[in-house]
């Protein structure tokens, strides 16, 4: 078995400003919308689980564990605003795809997107 000289590690996670606050409390929609993030991306699901809290200040979590690492939503919708973590190891997935793909469904007046490389340095 080959082994890699080290671990790619691709983290794009961001904010979400103005998204319509039904998508936002819409638990199942929020699932699908991960599940087909997760797929466009060529990543591999492994499970999805999904919290929402209701009253004042709550939302909805939606996080997939995926071979490759993770990807999660987590919603405000009293203030119409969501992040978004996609974290993938390995180069078999495309983070920015997911992330991309997350954004053009919840269609956000406003958005910042943040990437930080978290691979390992090379084994000596």
């Amino acid at each position: 078995m080959d082994r890699q000289d080290r671990i790619i590690g691709r983290h794009v996670y961001g904010n979400l400003y103005g998204i319509d606050p039904e998508k936002l409390w819409d638990e199942e929609g929020l699932k699908k919308l991960v599940i087909e993030a997760v797929r466009v991306a060529n990543m591999t699901l492994v499970e999805v689980k999904s919290w929402k809290f209701t009253g004042y200040h709550g939302g909805v979590s939606v996080i997939a564990l995926i071979l490759e690492s993770h990807v999660a939503i987590h919603t405000w919708p009293d203030y119409k605003y969501a992040t978004v973590d996609v974290y993938t190891c390995g180069e078999r997935g495309d983070p920015w795809k997911a992330f991309n793909y997350i954004v053009e469904k919840l269609k956000p007046k406003h958005y910042v997107v943040h990437y930080a490389d978290r691979s390992s340095l090379p084994i000596e």
